[in-house]
């Protein structure tokens, strides 16, 4: 064989290179980012009388330059810090140390809600006011905008006794700026800014203050004062209210223009429970990832430990499968549905031809005569150009004219100001495949509608037949009473849980679409720079908003059963959901038009006041916890990892998923194709499950219902006697099913019923 010849030039192209690689390796090497280093308090040396000490003795042994961002002594032992990627696994390598995480980015999911749950009736179930005024929601997002009157507190007493946090001042926020409602208010923002940089306060408040909205919305929903006459630009009128509307509020600022951070989010949950609240809703969602790692996991984990219900947003990715985040069994995650409300605005076409869409706009209408009618993707110079983006469309094809914009690839209203920029007098908002049906409503800064994907289509086949397409967009208005509703939004994520799939996630689903709530005075409707509008009110959507409909409602049974726990909670809520109208058909899902499953609903549509007195619950506790981690095969450092204990799973003891007392069923099963597959072979799966009685002495009787042959299901008992409140009584489930191909789902419904209770579980199969 030859020898390879080099000639000089290439020998130093080659040296040239390999140096740039290593300067660049040294460089990814000493760039530092953020990590939570959980520490194992348990095991501090001797020679350290305080735990800070001993922390700040394990960062200097690796970076004599770096300071603590946080320390942590609640839902983990620890702190956060920045450090190269070579520091960080030193540290990972010392004694004592737990783990370290690298800092996740997360992000934010994003009136008449009351009455379509139930709660405008009166019922001898509700708490209190004086009950209600006990509980504490604390939620976690992008601040407060307190000077709303959805913070009112002149029919509360006293704060509650055992309230330990407060109100922190900052800018444009003083102490005064909480009250007897809004009984506390924090920021957290070190992990930003070591991000980041400081904080530009010029840009946004460093200060509980709420300068995007979002967290205002979600905290108004949550546990919002009573306001008459609330509306959005005259949209949606009535009186606003959120699900407690007379519980506490606290503030807990993670989220900034730059996204939510896991370190600022860890802060603000080792806070939350030193601070004594009562329900957690944080409406933010990160990347999918094993518990151990999964710091809202984490943080969640200790919160419930504490007594703390967590509820969170399933995420906006569907309806793609597989989609959700916070998954975690001790999370409650919750997925998005329509109300019986609408906004449907006219279009009439140059042929006569009639469609409706959607809108909130209520500026100056279009006259009622027609005007031209293009589409963006042929008045454009971009091969996007149908998506209407930012300095796509060409002014002297789109002036005077209405243009029709595909949805995606940008923010809604974002599109109408890139048409009203090009002279365009109007838009019509178009879904595509991905969104299909489903109709969101925006306030719009010109006259706009919104249609799903087949008007959409029939206006596009319109433009490119007629030889001068004209068109007209009318008023928009407020419509109730919407049927078929719910029906569960396109964009809410589905399942199967893609962590643990013998865990049926999304737990359930809330109002999330168009849903009116308390607004930040910082910025307009649409939260655009160019939008100068000032509301107390706005109608956006997302789980973000479902998410904290069920926070409220688990306050309002925390107040009524002080003494549950937030898995009672949780299982209050889901064995009494709903999963079909009253006609008895069942729940559409807007993204196919055809019936939802449990992989888009989980156990159905909140029903609160079933919820008050649901006679059965599900109920579990740390050791159930820890159990359905062994049944993962975790090791003794990642439960530690995850539980913030000492434990080791028993060998002797055989802990398996489908014994884990969840109040829903999800089967995996082996498919033909499967190393135990075969045509023909069928497996049997036994599921344990515990019901305590919440309610009087009764006895229950079982029902199943499945729309499948391929799987037999059988409950021994199959008959529950209660003779006393809070007795436990165990069953099981026997699953018999035949092999099906890869990718092939089915469900099932199981039912205990004592002729007033109806104790309801979802049961999904899937093949894989």
């Amino acid at each position: 064989m030859k020898p390879l010849k080099f000639k000089l030039p290439e020998i130093f192209l080659f040296l040239n290179l390999c140096y740039t690689c290593v300067v660049a390796e040294e460089k990814i090497q000493q760039a530092k980012r953020t990590y939570i280093v959980h520490m194992d308090k348990s095991n501090m040396p001797e020679s350290f009388t305080d735990h800070s000490l001993w922390y700040d003795s394990s960062l200097k042994f690796v970076s004599e330059s770096a300071s603590m961002l946080y320390t942590y002594e609640n839902v983990i032992h620890g702190y956060s810090t920045r450090l190269t990627a070579e520091e960080a696994e030193s540290l990972g390598k010392q004694s004592g140390i737990v783990s370290v995480l690298p800092e996740v980015r997360y992000e934010l999911h994003t009136t008449r809600t009351p009455e379509f749950l139930g709660l405008g009736k009166s019922s001898a179930l509700f708490p209190t006011s004086d009950s209600m005024g006990e509980v504490i929601v604390g939620i976690l997002d992008t601040g407060v905008w307190p000077e709303l009157k959805s913070f009112d507190d002149s029919e509360l007493g006293s704060v509650p006794s055992g309230w330990k946090g407060k109100c922190e001042v900052g800018k444009n926020f003083s102490s005064s700026s909480c009250n007897r409602k809004l009984i506390g208010a924090r920021f957290f923002s070190k992990g930003y800014e070591a991000a980041f940089g400081p904080i530009d306060e010029t840009m946004e408040s460093k200060s509980p203050r709420d300068d995007d909205g979002h967290g205002t919305h979600t905290a108004t929903t949550a546990a919002g004062s009573v306001v008459p006459d609330a509306n959005l630009l005259g949209y949606a009128s009535g009186t606003a209210r959120g699900m407690a509307s007379h519980a506490r509020v606290a503030i807990y600022k993670v989220c900034w223009l730059g996204g939510c951070f896991s370190s600022d989010i860890v802060a603000a949950m080792d806070t939350a429970v030193a601070d004594g609240v009562d329900v957690m809703s944080m409406s933010i969602g990160g990347g999918i990832s094993e518990y151990y790692v999964d710091t809202v996991a984490i943080g969640a984990f200790t919160a419930a430990a504490h007594g703390i219900f967590v509820s969170c947003s399933a995420g906006n990715s569907g309806p793609m499968p597989s989609s959700l985040s916070n998954v975690a069994p001790w999370i409650t995650t919750v997925g998005a549905g329509t109300l019986d409300r609408d906004f449907p605005a006219s279009i009439t076409l140059g042929n006569e031809e009639k469609y409706s869409g959607v809108t909130l706009y209520n500026g100056k209408k279009l006259s009622n005569s027609t005007v031209p009618l293009v589409y963006g993707g042929n008045v454009s110079n971009s091969s996007s150009g149908s998506l209407c983006m930012a300095g796509s469309l060409i002014p002297e094809k789109a002036l005077g004219k209405i243009v029709v914009c595909d949805r995606g690839g940008s923010a809604r209203v974002q599109k109408g100001v890139v048409v009203k920029a090009a002279g365009g007098v109007g838009m019509i908002l178009a879904n595509t495949d991905t969104f299909g049906e489903e109709l969101v409503a925006d306030a719009h800064l010109l006259p706009s509608a919104a249609v799903g994907q087949k008007t959409g289509d029939a206006i596009k086949k319109y433009i490119s037949s007629d030889h001068n397409p004209t068109a007209t967009i009318g008023p928009g208005t407020t419509k109730l009473d919407v049927q078929p509703s719910p029906v569960v939004a396109a964009f809410s994520s589905r399942g199967p849980n893609p962590v643990t799939p013998a865990i049926l996630k999304p737990d359930i689903i809330a109002p999330g679409v168009n849903i009116l709530a308390g607004w930040s005075g910082a910025v307009g409707p649409t939260g655009l720079e160019s939008d100068q509008r000032h509301v107390n009110f706005n109608i956006i959507s997302g789980t973000s908003m479902s998410c904290p409909h069920v926070s409220g409602l688990a306050a309002l049974l925390k107040a009524a059963h002080p003494e549950w726990s937030p898995a009672a909670i949780k299982s209050a809520l889901m064995t009494t959901a709903y999963t079909a109208y009253k006609s008895g058909e069942k729940i559409k899902d807007v993204a196919t038009g055809g019936p939802a499953t449990p992989f888009d609903y989980g156990a159905g549509h909140a029903d609160p006041v079933a919820a008050l007195d649901p006679g059965l619950v599900y109920d579990a506790t740390v050791d159930d916890y820890l159990g359905f981690l062994c049944a993962l095969d975790y090791t003794p450092n990642q439960i530690k990892s995850t539980t913030h204990r000492d434990f080791t799973c028993q060998t002797s003891k055989k802990c398996s998923l489908g014994d884990f007392n969840y109040p829903s069923f999800s089967v995996p099963l082996e498919t033909a194709s499967g190393k135990e597959g075969g045509a023909g072979v069928s497996s049997t799966i036994k599921y344990t499950r515990t019901l305590t009685n919440v309610g009087a002495p009764a006895t229950y009787k079982i029902s199943l219902y499945s729309q499948t042959q391929t799987v037999k299901i059988s409950v021994e008992p199959a008959t529950l006697s209660f003779s006393a409140q809070y007795e436990k009584k165990s069953y099981t489930v026997t699953f018999t099913a035949s092999s099906m191909p890869s990718g092939t789902t089915s469900f099932a419904h199981l039912e205990w019923s004592d002729g007033k209770h109806i104790v309801g579980s979802p049961i999904a199969f899937s093949w894989t």
